[in-house]
């Protein structure tokens, strides 16, 4: 385990950085139907005080070393999430989570916060696997698994909490010596 600060990233277009307080309004307000209906554990209604307890659960997981959730910014504005959490089953892999808000989709910021948050979290968190998993119909989630090396492993059943049903998931992952190289920098 770690026991030192999270990793700052930088790429050609986006700021990376932990979660923050400040962050809740922005992340409950890009908290849409559109957004949410591709994410297992973000609800709707999304309200602040459920951002500001996600960040602060967020915020210890990093400090204890158990995952990794970064805000993607450009210029200052929150764009979105980016999440790593260690599995209870395999210490060493990291389940992988991201969304963006809708004024923000279809831009590649995805594939280009990825491509430096993984590299960072397979060191940060001492990792051996990374693992994703989407909707069947999620093409873009799976755009961005695969432009990180990420290749298809099984179909499984999750139960999503923020809809309190059971659906079906493609998962994929990527191996540490598997990853695409990244292309932004790395600040600690």
């Amino acid at each position: 385990m770690t026991h030192f600060a999270p990793p700052i990233l930088d790429t050609a277009r986006l700021h990376l950085r932990l979660v923050a307080l400040e962050d809740a309004e922005a992340t409950s307000a890009m908290m849409t139907p559109a957004v949410s209906r591709w994410l297992a554990s973000w609800p709707l209604p999304y309200t602040v005080a459920m951002a500001r307890e996600r960040i602060a659960t967020a915020r210890e997981q990093a400090a204890s070393g158990q995952g990794l959730s970064l805000a993607i910014t450009a210029r200052g504005v929150l764009l979105g999430w980016i999440m790593l959490h260690r599995t209870r089953e395999a210490p060493r892999t990291a389940t992988l989570g991201y969304w963006l808000g809708e004024a923000h989709h279809r831009r590649g910021y995805l594939r280009e916060a990825a491509g430096v948050v993984l590299p960072a979290a397979f060191d940060w968190l001492d990792l051996d696997r990374i693992q994703a998993s989407a909707h069947p119909e999620n093409a873009a989630s799976f755009a961005v698994m695969q432009a990180c090396g990420m290749t298809f492993r099984r179909e499984e059943v999750i139960h999503a909490p923020a809809r309190n049903r059971d659906e079906p998931v493609h998962v994929y992952a990527v191996d540490r010596d598997g990853l695409t190289p990244p292309s932004g920098t790395v600040r600690t």
